[in-house]
């Protein structure tokens, strides 16, 4: 057969399925708090940090009908009772950073576990630790499960705890600056109940914090 021929025959096949595919995402839509600080700090003492974003970031695609199935949702967490705050404050929709509208926890090694009451299919999850300033939070490790006690199924999403401090392994993923965007992780479509974020700390202090968790997926059934 000739060769122009079989190109034809190989794109008139895939170009229906692009299109299809296509035409069932859109942007992920994400309102952003007004921004608490200005500019980029230049002296972070940091190991393996990332370069922030120089405009924005760049545009997510998740498949129409995404929505944030976090809101309102139970939620567990380790450690002693809030120093600050009420952990209703993570997903209550509010990101402004202010006092008031974030949760201070136990130092140390700690994470917190939302609970979707069913599984859905998770496409970013968007985390807001506190940004009124410059911070970088230590070891944010983001994985699901269906399971509520992490023993089985568990897909790690993010990990930036380097050398393995926190005990969940080593991850690859870079330390960043928090900021008014949040930081976004892929879901990649996986299906899950339960949502478990870890930290340890900041470049502050010892402490944890949450402004805002919001998780983008849609029901799995």
């Amino acid at each position: 057969m000739h060769l122009s021929l079989i190109l034809f025959i190989v794109c008139f096949n895939f170009i229906p399925v692009i299109l299809v595919n296509a035409q069932n995402l859109q942007h992920l839509e994400i309102s952003y708090p007004p921004p608490m600080y200005i500019g980029t700090p230049t002296d972070m003492k940091v190991e393996r940090l990332e370069n922030p974003w120089e405009v924005t970031r760049p545009v997510f695609y998740v498949p129409e009908g995404t929505h944030n199935v976090a809101l309102n949702k139970w939620i567990e967490f380790t450690g002693e009772e809030p120093l600050i705050g009420d952990v209703k404050l993570i997903n209550d929709g509010d990101k402004q950073g202010v006092e008031g509208s974030y949760v201070e926890l136990s130092p140390g090694n700690q994470y917190i576990t939302i609970d979707l009451e069913s599984p859905c299919n998770i496409y970013a999850i968007v985390i807001w630790h506190y940004h009124a300033k410059a911070r970088v939070y230590y070891d944010v490790i983001v994985q699901i499960s269906d399971d509520p006690d992490f023993l089985f199924g568990v897909h790690t999403l993010f990990n930036n705890d380097f050398d393995n401090s926190s005990g969940y392994g080593a991850g690859e993923n870079l330390n960043y600056i928090e900021s008014n965007e949040g930081k976004l992780v892929d879901g990649k479509g996986l299906q899950a109940r339960y949502i478990r974020l870890h930290s340890n700390g900041n470049n502050d202090n010892d402490l944890n914090h949450y402004t805002e968790v919001e998780i983008f997926g849609k029901p799995a059934y």
